[in-house]
This record gives C-alpha cells, sequence and structure tokens, in this order.
C-alpha cells in the first residue's frame, strides 16, 4: 500500500512540474509565423529604436589624462654626465 501511495505522490508532483515547463525551441525547429500586427509592431520598434541613437550627440575625443599631464614636458636630466654615469651596486654574490 505505502508502494503505491509513494508512486501516487511522485505522479502527482512530476504532472504539475511538467506543467510548468514552457516549450523551447529546439535546434533545427522552425519559427512559428508571426502575425501581421507582430511584423508590424517589430519594424515599428526598429525604427523607434533608429530614432533613439539619432538623439545620442557625438562626442570629440577624450583624454581621460588630460587634467592630470602638464602642458610643458619637464627635461628627463639637465646635465650628459647624470645618464653616462654608471654605478656598481652589490648584490651580495662574491666573484
Amino acid at each position: 500500500m505505502r508502494v503505491i501511495l509513494a508512486a501516487a505522490m511522485i505522479t502527482l508532483l512530476a504532472s504539475t512540474a511538467y506543467a510548468q515547463d514552457n516549450h523551447v525551441q529546439r535546434y533545427g525547429e522552425a519559427d512559428k509565423e508571426k502575425s501581421a500586427t507582430e511584423l508590424q509592431a517589430e519594424k515599428d520598434a526598429q525604427r523607434a529604436y533608429q530614432r533613439s541613437l539619432g538623439n545620442i550627440p557625438d562626442k570629440g575625443p577624450s583624454d581621460p589624462w588630460g587634467t592630470v599631464r602638464s602642458d610643458t614636458p619637464k627635461a628627463a636630466a639637465s646635465t650628459p654626465a647624470a645618464k653616462t654615469a654608471k654605478t656598481k651596486t652589490k648584490t651580495g654574490a662574491a666573484n
């Protein structure tokens, strides 16, 4: 008796879950035909989208680092001797 009741409970739960499942279009399945009102609504939505794109103002090129940079570049080194002088540093290895 318990087995029959368990099977009935599982069947009832599975049937309600299956009833809530929407149909998902599978690969190779043909699209459903659209009505004339659906096609017209799709065209109107596309036109409205194109019009809304025209309302966006064009901006010039932006320079995010423009406020950080100075107007005149600084000199790298004032004396050429400072560039050519190489200092030897010890790394701890004995040679």
